[in-house]
């Protein structure tokens, strides 16, 4: 119901590009911090690229998770 009433009002549009930039900036702070964490580092980068990436790639998938649980999904 909530859907039809934001789409009649034409609200919809703007509260989900509203959701998108929250959801990108809690990304843009959460992916650094959970690599520093775990330690992925540029040295490890330099030293072994396909570890790197595994790991970034892993820590992108459970942010991203993170994300749309806290801010989409509740």
């Amino acid at each position: 119901m909530l859907f039809n009433i934001m789409l009649t009002n034409e609200t919809l549009a703007k509260h989900i590009a509203d959701i998108d930039a929250a959801c990108r900036e809690r990304l843009d702070i959460l992916i650094p911090a959970m690599a520093k964490q775990e330690g992925v580092t540029e040295q490890l980068k330099a030293v072994d690229q396909m570890e790197w990436v595994r790991r970034m790639n892993n820590i992108k998938d459970r942010a991203e998770e993170i994300v749309l649980q806290k801010l989409v999904y509740d």
